[in-house]
């Protein structure tokens, strides 16, 4: 009788049962970290071998030990140190956490591609008991990296990480994660077929590595595109010059993990496409005599320190080139903003840079259930014509227009508690967006309730430049008298007024029990 096939365990659940085996030896934290290097090491080395037997098989083996033999096909070349066998006859050993770092430093060395990518002196500073990295060890070793055909393992193992990990974290200390659905809207929404592509928050890269599927999916050729981007975290800044590395994305990432702000690696760039997540709501991002002069303003009001989304803004602004698109996701509270903040999207609208405003879903994030919005901004939104993927596409004139969409009743369910958007409803949004900018589809675009509306920049003043897209779209179902904006500015004045009263009603009780003798302190 045959024996039963046993059931093959999915790679990122093996990998959580590899992390789980540190559990009290490191920070949950730094799991990922430590296991996507050796995983990474493990990947490498597979491919280094496959490549060696066909060196072997061809009758090149004069040829396997030379690393050109290897990076001339987009693999890396492993000298014997780091190579996965030697780690595996050495696991049980005491000194198996400084193999390990040695492993990552000579490969480094050996391939320029990943210059900065792997941790340095990483595995011996962390004191992991020996049995426990060797148990951890022999879990990557029964995983065959090579079955991903799509050759994407680093990020898929990220993502899964993270979304572990960001709830063990904590809301406000996890990173963020931008769901690669929303990641792929924002690719077939601003296109990003030729030209330089920036990311001033890059994290792991993953905006750059849908963009080059976008490209490959539609035919286009990665080679006409170039990557820059930045990372102020450093294990981060690493993961992502592993994740771009192994999928041989060739990126300007800077020299090293920087703030944008106070550190700008990219001063002169001028890019065609911006693709950003930003932290939302940042406080305290600059002290308050900081960057007053910063060029990236450029004319409008200095962002508050109070928070950074108009300082994320204006950077990306600074960056766009003479025909550049940026599409990057912000807190909802930056639509309607006061003060400074006002101002400057007043001005950004004025110049007619804001051209798509849309409203997504709640709970699409890993880190926050919040509702976040995604801005399209256009340097050229006037008609022209331009050539993308071989073709001529013509493009309306629409300075004095913004689009305005709400996708808040879109998105199925993924994994319980959250939701993505299905590749209906992204087609749906880029096709309803693409529609609108030009001229030369069959379809053509119509305002539809509860879902868009374009509406031109006499109308948004009339309602005191806010970009909150219900200001705007039909609601079939909603009382058309109620304005709600000044709803909710009535009720705010209605509970600071209750909060004056609670508070002179307090201390008119306190003088009270004064008189009769007694203290008391609340």
């Amino acid at each position: 009788m045959a024996k039963a096939n046993k059931k093959e365990i999915p790679m990122e659940e093996a990998l959580w049962k590899s992390a789980d085996k540190l559990r009290g030896s490191v920070e949950p934290s730094e799991y990922k970290h430590v296991v996507l290097s050796l995983f990474f090491l493990k990947f490498a080395n597979d491919k280094f071998q496959k490549q060696r037997e066909k060196l072997i098989a061809e009758g090149r083996e004069s040829f396997v030990d030379k690393s050109f033999a290897y990076t001339k096909d987009n693999v890396f070349y492993v000298p014997e140190e780091s190579r996965w066998s030697y780690l595996m006859e050495n696991a049980k050993q005491e000194n198996i956490a400084l193999l390990i770092d040695t492993a990552l430093y000579t490969i480094e060395k050996n391939n320029p591609a990943l210059k900065g990518a792997l941790p340095d002196n990483y595995y011996s500073r962390l004191n992991i008991d020996t049995t426990k990295l060797a148990s951890l060890l022999d879990e990557i070793d029964k995983i065959d990296t090579q079955k991903d055909e799509e050759n994407d393992v680093i990020g898929r193992v990220y993502e899964y990480f993270l979304a572990k990990f960001a709830l063990k974290e904590g809301k406000g200390k996890g990173e963020f994660y931008t769901p690669k659905s929303i990641v792929n809207l924002i690719a077939e929404m601003i296109e990003p077929y030729k030209g330089k592509i920036y990311d001033p928050c890059c994290g792991s890269g993953g905006m750059f590595v849908q963009s080059y599927k976008f490209i490959e999916s539609h035919q286009g050729n990665t080679r006409d595109v170039s990557v820059y981007g930045q990372e102020y975290t450093n294990t981060t800044f690493k993961l992502a010059k592993m994740n771009l590395a192994i999928r041989g994305i060739t990126c300007n990432l800077g020299e090293q993990a920087a703030n944008t702000f106070s550190n700008d690696q990219h001063k002169d760039l001028k890019a065609d496409f911006i693709m950003a997540n930003p932290p939302f709501n940042q406080k305290e991002w600059r002290a308050e005599n900081e960057l007053v002069d910063d060029p990236r303003w450029n004319g409008y009001e200095v962002p508050p320190t109070s928070n950074a989304n108009y300082g994320w803004i204006l950077n990306i602004v600074s960056k766009l080139s003479q025909d550049g698109v940026a599409g990057f996701l912000l807190a909802n509270g930056a639509l309607s903003d006061d003060g400074t903040e006002l101002k400057i999207r007043k001005q950004l609208i004025e110049n007619h840079l804001v051209e798509a405003i849309v409203i997504l879903p709640r709970n699409l994030f890993y880190t926050t259930d919040i509702s976040v919005t995604l801005w399209i901004l256009n340097k050229n939104k006037k008609e022209r014509t331009i050539e993308k993927n071989g073709k001529l596409k013509k493009y309306r004139n629409r300075e004095n227009e913004v689009l305005f969409m709400d996708l808040r009743q879109m998105g199925s369910p993924y994994e319980k508690k959250y939701i993505e958007l299905t590749v209906d409803d992204r087609k749906k949004v880029a096709d309803t967006y693409h529609n609108w900018q030009q001229i030369d589809f069959e379809e053509t675009y119509e305002n539809v309730p509860e879902f868009c509306y374009s509406a031109d920049i006499d109308e948004i003043a009339e309602k005191g430049y806010t970009l909150v897209p219900s200001r705007y779209i039909e609601f079939v179902n909603r009382d058309e008298n109620i304005d709600f904006d000044t709803k909710m500015k009535a009720l705010q004045g209605e509970l600071k007024d209750l909060l004056v009263q609670e508070e002179k009603s307090k201390t008119d009780l306190l003088g009270v029990f004064k008189e009769l003798g007694y203290e008391i302190e609340l």
